[in-house]
Order: C-alpha cells, then sequence, then structure tokens
C-alpha cells in the first residue's frame, strides 16, 4: 500500500512515522512535510490546500489512501474532491468539517442532540456582545472564540469582564483573527480538568482511542495565553473506563447520530474537547481530525495497525477491525516552541543537539515548525517540535522527554517544564 499524508506539522510528522511501521505499507509520502519528516519519508513539495496537484500526484503514483492531517484543507473540501477523482481518503467531508470550521455551528448542534456543553450566544456585534457580558450580573469569567479557524489560537479565556471586554474588542472590532473572528461565541466558563477524547468514526461505528491531556496555556501552572497545545500526555489517570463509556454514550454517539440526520455524515478521526467537571464530562469544543500534541502522545502508545485502520475508516469498514491494542507504558510529549510564539517569533535558527536527543531510549523527536536548509535543519514555525517519550509510568516518560529536550537547542527556544505533572502528582 502506498500512502500520502497531507499537512506540514507534528501530527503529520506522527502520522507518516506510524504508518510507515504498517507491515502492508510500501512507501509514504508526505506534502508538503517538514524537516522531520523528510528524514522518515519522501516529502512532495505540494501545498496542502493545492488539490489539484495533490489530486494529480495520488492518480500519478497509484496512491491507495490518502490521510489529511490538518484542519484547513479539510474545512476546504479536500475530501470532496478527492472522492469525486475516484480516490480513497481518511477524513471529512466539506459538511462535516464544520463541526471544526465553525464554533457557532458545533455549539448548535451540541445544543439540538442536547449535548452536555458551557451556555453560550453568539455575537457580529460588540456593543451587542458586551451588554451580554455586563447582563450577566453573577457570571465574571468567560471564553470568548472566535467563530473560525485560528491555528488554534483563536480562544481566549477570561477571568473578569475587563478582559471579557477586551477580548471582544480585539476580535470584532480590532480584527485581530481576521475573517476567522468576524463571528464570536460566548461561553460561560467551565471549571474542571481538561482531556481529549479521538475516536476514529466512519459514519456510524465509533472507536475510542486513549485519551489524553493537551496543555493549551503557554506557561508552566496553565498560565499565559492560549496556544495550539504545549505538550500532552496519555493515559489520564482520571479518565477511567467509566468516564469514557459515559463520553461515548453522552456525546460522540450522539454527535454522530445528529450529523447522519443533518446529512453530515462523519467519516475521520472525531477529537472532543472535554472539561471533566463535577456535573459529568462536558465538550469544550470538536475537531474533526488528530490533535496536536496528543497524537504525538496517543500513537505512541498505539500497537495496532494504523494503515490499516484508516483504510477501513475510508471504506466504511471500521466494524471489521480487531479491538486495538495498546502498549500499557505512559507516554508524554512535550512541545518546543520558538521565543515570541504564541505572539510574533523569528524563524531561520539553526537547531542542534537532535542527534543526541534520538539517543534517548524510547524516545522519538517529531518535527512541527522545522525545514532543510542546506545541511542544516531551522525552525520554521511557531511550535517547533513535539519531543515524545515513552515510560513504565509517567513519571518516567517525563523524565526521559525531559532529558531529550536538554540535548536540543536553538537561538530562543523554550518550552513548558510541567508537562503531565497534575497527574504525577495525583
Amino acid at each position: 500500500m502506498k500512502i500520502l499524508v497531507i499537512g506540514n506539522g507534528g501530527r503529520e510528522h506522527t502520522l507518516v512515522w506510524k504508518l510507515k511501521q504498517s507491515p502492508s505499507v510500501t512507501q509514504v509520502f508526505c506534502a508538503p512535510g517538514n524537516a522531520g519528516t523528510g528524514l522518515d519519508v519522501t516529502n512532495v513539495a505540494i501545498k496542502a490546500t493545492d488539490f489539484p496537484q495533490l489530486i494529480k500526484f495520488a492518480q500519478t503514483e497509484k496512491i491507495d489512501l490518502t490521510v489529511v492531517g490538518s484542519e484547513v484543507p479539510l474545512v476546504a473540501g479536500i475530501v470532496d474532491e478527492f472522492k469525486k477523482a475516484g480516490l480513497r481518503v481518511f477524513g471529512p467531508s466539506k459538511l462535516a468539517a464544520e463541526l471544526e470550521g465553525s464554533k457557532r455551528f458545533a455549539k448548535e448542534m451540541m445544543a439540538k442532540a442536547k449535548i452536555p456543553t458551557a451556555d453560550f450566544r453568539t455575537f457580529k456585534n460588540a456593543a451587542e456582545a458586551m451588554s451580554y457580558i455586563d447582563e450577566r450580573e453573577n457570571v465574571e469569567r468567560f471564553v470568548i472564540k472566535a467563530d473560525g479557524l485560528a491555528a488554534g489560537k483563536g480562544v481566549v479565556v477570561c477571568f473578569s469582564k475587563i478582559e471579557a471586554r477586551e477580548a471582544i474588542k480585539r476580535m470584532l472590532i480590532h480584527k485581530d483573527f481576521g475573517a476567522a473572528g468576524m463571528q464570536i461565541v460566548v461561553e460561560d466558563f467551565l471549571v474542571g480538568e481538561e482531556a481529549s477524547l479521538l475516536a476514529f468514526v466512519d459514519g456510524t461505528t465509533i472507536v475510542p482511542l486513549e485519551a489524553a491531556q493537551d496543555h493549551k496555556a503557554a506557561f508552566d501552572g496553565d498560565t499565559g495565553p492560549n496556544t495550539g497545545g504545549m505538550g500532552a500526555y496519555s493515559p489520564i489517570p482520571i479518565m477511567t473506563s467509566e468516564v469514557v463509556d459515559v463520553i461515548v454514550e453522552k456525546i460522540l454517539v450522539p454527535t454522530v447520530h445528529e450529523m447522519n440526520k443533518a446529512g453530515r455524515p462523519f467519516s475521520g478521526c472525531l477529537y472532543a474537547g472535554l472539561m471533566l467537571t463535577n456535573q459529568g464530562p462536558k465538550v469544550i469544543e470538536f475537531n474533526v481530525r488528530l490533535g496536536d500534541p496528543e497524537t504525538q502522545a496517543v500513537l505512541m502508545r498505539l500497537k495496532s495497525d494504523l494503515a490499516q485502520i484508516m483504510y477501513a475508516v475510508a471504506d466504511g469498514k471500521l466494524d471489521e477491525i480487531e479491538p486495538l491494542e495498546w502498549d500499557e507504558r505512559s507516554s508524554v510529549c512535550v512541545v518546543m516552541a520558538s521565543a515570541g510564539y504564541p505572539g510574533d517569533y523569528e524563524k531561520g535558527k539553526p537547531l542542534r543537539g537532535l542527534e543526541e536527543a534520538a539517543l534517548v531510549p524510547d524516545t522519538k523527536v517529531f518535527h512541527a515548525g522545522t525545514t532543510q536548509v542546506g545541511d542544516q535543519i531551522v525552525n520554521d514555525g511557531g511550535r517547533v517540535l513535539g519531543v515524545t517519550a515513552l515510560g513504565d509510568s509517567l513519571a518516567e516518560a517525563k523524565l526521559k522527554a525531559y532529558q531529550a529536550v536538554k540535548y536540543i537547542r536553538w537561538d530562543g527556544a523554550w518550552c513548558r517544564k510541567d508537562i503531565s505533572d497534575k497527574a504525577v502528582k495525583r
């Protein structure tokens, strides 16, 4: 089997690394890929949004399965175009991808399906949004979300009405998020512990993966601005099998059913970003692809053949696969970022120590924002690497991951130091 993975981040590097391990896979391509994917598989210099060239490549190379990693091409309808061309593809249709492409659509769908989530209102007018904030006399904390895609940065957690008004101004008046922030969702703040549950879905069958916990805030102690994710670990001690059963029954099944009712059948990977509250699990957001950096932590532990699973999803035969097998060990992924992220940052800084980091046992350095310049690998994004390790305990996995992190340097490199600490302390 020949596989094409579309995207250029840490998720895509993890996907090509895992797919390449399948005995049935003869060749893996990544378009456009990054410096890390170029070390493991064959990069193809085609942008993830250049659908005609991607389709032409898949046809010419006789690709058996295309896996779309990133959300932008999914929301733009790449799966529909590949299917029109008669190509097998893993991912949701354009209509189904609106579950991530529009926060408003997702919240309205959840309301129809009675899926537990935070109370919300949507606004296009800043004055109306601020009036709504002011009217909520007994509520101080809010979450303000840009309706569209904003690379994981379109969510502002506000701990006061002053902060909420400022976030509304940034989105609706100053247009900080461009078209993505032309409409906003104002939500009540949920109290609890965050968790992510990914599931493979083929329209009818749902197969949950092992849970992971992302770290969205930029700095230690969950402080600072929201990011695309600064690290993750798996499994989550508080995510027991009973809790997973509740999430499947109360959230995943109703979501898949409601999408079918709406004429938007979902196929691919459904990502539920959750808050584990005192009232039970509630949905923070849905994504329509594997998460980043959850993918690094979760796929590091997957023992089953990922290529065969994704092939079955694409063919609507997920019910025919064997139960997923998992490494009993824990995994920790630490994201190394460029100075200034999630704000402005400089590119082109040479990375050092990658070879030494690779020698740490049970560790893999997944590339996200990197590119090759001559014989050097340089940073090319905000989140640059996802250093991921396995250990017999979360504490051991964390130790190995940070041992590898210590070897890697570039001008301005930084990371959170507390990935997985919540679980280790517990």
